[in-house]
């Protein structure tokens, strides 16, 4: 797998993905003591809010900068939103009022939402070849997975010695590290698309999602999957320190589960994707998120909950996850021509989140109103319907030619 990164683009282009994700996850933790410091009590309704903003800016705002990334050249569109970001966070220390926050965040996440697809979009031009292009996909999730441990931990040594304040300097540094790592390269530059008129631009990523069989099947995996991981990440802590009464440290070691799941898919799926189509494999993780699920429903309704079984569902869960997360690239990549991915992986980012949009509350909710039981068992069900979906959308003969 880490032969890709005897490719010089790629490797760069890798590198100023694992800074940028060091100075979000930074952002993260600052930002709850930021939350604190401002509203005290309140600080939970202010990260919700934010956290809110980040889905909007999400959803709404990369179809809208997908639809135009083709009209500036690729390196430096993403070096402006990478200074953008770090324009921004270096703002953050210095904000006196909560609606600040806010504007600040929306600014943030609508260059994360232009940034992210058309990334994304420039490493199969960089990768062409499909074994290469799925490696740098299964890098890709590592590096997602390897942050969540990392970045917590490093915020945890910094504040030991300095301000949280300062932790916005470091995310102010990841992000111009990682527009100074993207000017060290020339990136391809795919040709224009013809000239369209503004809702066209803007829907045509939409589209060209919406009228792919493959991708359709893909929007229903979205949903399992932000099914499974809402579980996952709204309930933890209730199930950890709620139902078991356990520390903070078991919380942490909980998480840690889930992400060496999905980790130790990323590491697998290469080679099994070198053998075996997209389709079985993505519709197998979501099978074992629901039976592992399901599993632990019944687990906690004859025995109780026991952390030892929660920790291994939560592994298993995380390798359901990531084998129907990291394949998605390569789907995008067959389903349009080069001119067009900024738009298509744009159209994904979107749809995805909108998913979680979703799946988010409705799992705080179940959990709050029914128990852990009637979360997981109703959780299952989107999960099944989903796959229901996903069979009759996505043929088994599914062509590979984009439209």
């Amino acid at each position: 797998m880490l032969e890709i990164l005897s490719d010089r683009t790629y490797r760069h282009l890798f590198l100023a993905q694992i800074v940028a994700l060091l100075g979000t996850g930074l952002a993260t933790v600052a930002l709850g003591l930021l939350a604190f410091d401002l509203a005290g009590g309140d600080a939970a309704m202010v990260l919700g809010t934010v956290f809110a903003i980040k889905m909007i800016a999400y959803v709404g705002i990369a179809p809208i900068a997908g639809a135009f990334a083709d009209r500036a050249p690729r390196r430096t569109l993403l070096v402006a939103l990478d200074l953008t970001r770090a324009g921004v966070a270096l703002c953050l220390p210095f904000v006196t009022e909560i609606w600040q926050v806010y504007i600040l965040i929306f600014v943030l996440q609508s260059a994360s939402a232009a940034f992210t697809p058309t990334f994304q979009a420039t490493i199969p031009d960089v990768l062409p070849e499909e074994a290469r292009y799925t490696r740098a996909l299964s890098l890709s999730r590592l590096a997602y997975d390897l942050e969540n441990i990392a970045s917590p931990t490093l915020a945890a040594l910094l504040l030991a010695v300095m301000s949280y304040h300062a932790l916005f300097l470091g995310t102010v540094f990841g992000f111009v590290a990682s527009a100074i790592l993207v000017l060290t390269v020339l990136l391809p530059s795919p040709k224009a698309s013809e000239p369209r008129g503004i809702y066209d631009r803007t829907t045509r990523g939409i589209r060209i999602y919406l009228a792919t069989p493959r991708l359709r099947g893909l929007l229903a995996l979205n949903l399992a999957a932000a099914s499974a991981g809402a579980m996952v990440l709204v309930n933890s802590v209730v199930l950890v320190r709620g139902t078991l009464g356990l520390s903070e440290s078991a919380l942490g070691w909980t998480m840690l589960a889930f992400g060496a799941g999905s980790m130790l898919a990323a590491l697998a799926l290469p080679r099994l994707l070198d053998r075996v189509p997209d389709r079985p494999v993505m519709v197998a993780g979501a099978i074992l998120m629901i039976a592992v699920l399901l599993s632990l429903a019944g687990e906690i309704a004859i025995l109780g909950l026991e952390w030892p079984f929660l920790l291994m569902a939560w592994l298993l869960v995380g390798f359901g996850y990531s084998s129907v997360l990291t394949p998605s690239g390569r789907l995008l990549r067959r389903s349009a021509h080069a001119e067009d991915r900024p738009a298509l992986f744009a159209a994904q980012f979107a749809l995805s989140h909108a998913c979680w949009l979703v799946t988010y509350p409705l799992s705080g909710w179940l959990m709050t109103e029914y128990g852990p039981i009637t979360a997981l068992c109703s959780l299952s069900i989107l999960i099944g319907i989903s796959i229901f979906l996903t069979l009759m959308l996505w043929a088994n003969d599914d062509p590979i030619e984009a439209l």
